[in-house]
């Protein structure tokens, strides 16, 4: 439904920016536990009539009242269901912000136009698949203590809604009419925002829940202060190609980049695919050293995003890479050294993020503008509360910061944006657009769409290399695998003499969902997605 729409915008002569809107606001009613109002995301766009490459960053921000210890009590942090399912983890929504921004100074369409889609979806209703309701069932519990939440996605008896059944949101159908009437003041000021404050100080629970659901801090200020910034793009050069992506606050770009570096010496096409992915795991793996170390707000920290990207220090790195796994977690290198910076380098870390719902979007226009957009809510079902009358759930973003630690760059500061694995990324060639490409999957993207690139670097068709089975190397002892991947001829070689990689089995068992644009001569594309992951993605085309 949501392609339809984008396809729809296309042929009544939007550009691509209006038609990633519109399947945005189409995607926040029918796959709502991934992406809506209430949360946030990153937008990569290239733009067609003179190739420039911007993002727009509507990440979501922590309320200013928000500290190093807001998520611990008696000197500990809480565990992470305690921190999630609260008010404490809900950030600043941003998507409301960025639809707008986008719009503005990129798209031809008015806000009111491309929320027509969304609304009629929410209206009209959408049948309930097996994936909407597997995604229901596993947040059950703490769906039901939440009357709003209960209402809209429980039947009477607290069981998720029977597969087949149709849903109406017509709450949300108001909320998005609010929105096209009066533009993002709407949702920043006034009744919504009201609410949106009510819903995190004090969370709808009814009485007798299974659960302790925390208040946040939240104040109406912090939603009229928020802001959608545009950013400029980070490039990294990878032989013929330029590969564009999301800087800080998301890691995306940095680490797909460094490891882009790292591999940049060896001709992958040449490898042969066994060793091919050794070196793109262990490539990750210390890709995801430096991340873990050194990627936050800029506004809150100075990222070396110079040094991280510096072919000196993509030769120090590389160095490291064995012929053998390191099946450990690695110190993270000192990119300070390589952009003439004096700074001591961060202890070893593993990665601690979770696995992530979010969801991704890729469209194209005749004109060769190109939007790869990512959002998200964080956890599948976010931070579990419905805004009362307004039929949204709200994030957990907040928990994407370590906020075990009152010390690491991505601590939890008021007015801080979390760090994000989000990686949109657009591939450029002599000028040209030839790739668009993205994923969700939590701290799995990075790693998800590092593989996609090298596969289709090597020349395995797009459609194949999304389906391919996965696996993530995140600077851990075990690389986490898919079980296709395990008992692949790959997986099989990768785990015995002289790799030795240690695989454990990826928890839950599918990594990533990628859909991608491969454009190709005389205004001809390739439209590919996912098949069979998070019940398979949908790709369609203009003809």
């Amino acid at each position: 439904m949501a392609t339809r729409a984008a396809i729809k915008t296309l042929r009544r002569g939007g550009n691509a920016v209006d038609a990633s809107v519109a399947a945005a606001a189409v995607l926040g009613v029918v796959e709502p536990f991934s992406c809506g109002i209430g949360g946030g995301g990153f937008m990569v766009i290239r733009r067609g009539s003179d190739g420039r490459v911007t993002t727009i960053d509507h990440r979501e921000t922590a309320p200013r009242r928000m500290t190093p210890r807001s998520f611990m009590e008696n000197g500990k942090p809480l565990a992470f269901p305690d921190a999630r399912y609260s008010g404490l983890s809900v950030g600043v929504p941003g998507t409301v912000a960025g639809w707008d921004l986008a719009l503005r100074r990129y798209g031809t369409w008015s806000l009111e136009r491309a929320l027509a889609p969304g609304t009629e979806v929410s209206r009209e209703g959408f049948k309930v698949d097996q994936t909407f309701f597997d995604q229901v069932q596993a947040n059950a519990t703490y769906f039901d203590d939440v009357r709003s939440t209960r209402r809209l996605y429980l039947d009477p008896d607290g069981t998720p809604r029977d597969v087949g059944t149709k849903l109406r949101n017509r709450q949300l159908a108001r909320t998005y009419r609010m929105i096209a009437k009066d533009g993002p003041s709407a949702f920043y000021r006034g009744a919504i925002s009201d609410a949106i404050v009510s819903a995190v100080k004090q969370p709808p629970v009814a009485a007798g829940s299974e659960h302790q659901w925390r208040p946040g801090v939240m104040a109406r200020r912090d939603l009229r202060r928020y802001r959608a910034l545009e950013r400029k793009a980070v490039r990294v050069g990878y032989r013929d190609y330029d590969v564009y992506g999301m800087g800080p606050p998301s890691s995306g770009a940095t680490t797909i980049g460094e490891a882009l570096k790292i591999l940049r010496a060896y001709d992958l096409r040449e490898l042969g695919r066994t060793e091919t992915l050794h070196r793109t795991l262990e490539a990750s793996r210390l890709a995801f050293a430096d991340r873990n170390a050194y990627v936050a707000d800029p506004a809150f920290f100075d990222v070396p995003l110079r040094g991280l990207l510096s072919d000196s220090f993509a030769r120090d790195r590389r160095a490291l890479l064995g012929a053998s796994a390191a099946n450990a977690v690695v110190a993270p290198g000192n990119p300070y050294d390589d952009q003439g910076d004096s700074a001591p380098a961060a202890g070893a870390r593993a990665v601690v993020e979770r696995y992530g719902s979010t969801t991704h979007l890729v469209v194209s226009d005749e004109g060769r503008t190109v939007v790869s957009y990512t959002f998200t809510i964080e956890s599948t079902g976010g931070n579990g509360v419905v805004v009362p009358k307004y039929g949204f759930l709200l994030n957990n973003e907040l928990t994407d910061f370590n906020f075990d630690s009152t010390t690491h760059p991505n601590r939890v500061q008021g007015g801080k944006r979390p760090r994000s694995s989000m990686s949109p990324t657009i591939v450029v060639k002599d000028g040209n657009p030839v790739l668009a490409v993205g994923s969700p999957g939590g701290s799995t993207i990075s790693t998800t769409v590092l593989q996609v690139l090298v596969d289709w670097i090597c020349r395995i068709p797009l459609p194949q290399a999304i389906g391919a089975p996965r696996a993530s190397q995140r600077n851990t002892m075990t690389t986490a695998a898919e079980p296709d991947f395990l008992g692949s001829p790959e997986g099989q070689a990768l785990a015995a003499p002289p790799y030795n990689h240690a695989f454990s089995l990826a928890s839950p068992p599918e990594i990533g969902a990628v859909t991608a644009i491969e454009l190709r001569r005389r205004v001809r594309v390739l439209a590919a997605a996912e098949p069979t992951r998070r019940g398979g993605g949908s790709a369609m085309v203009v003809r």
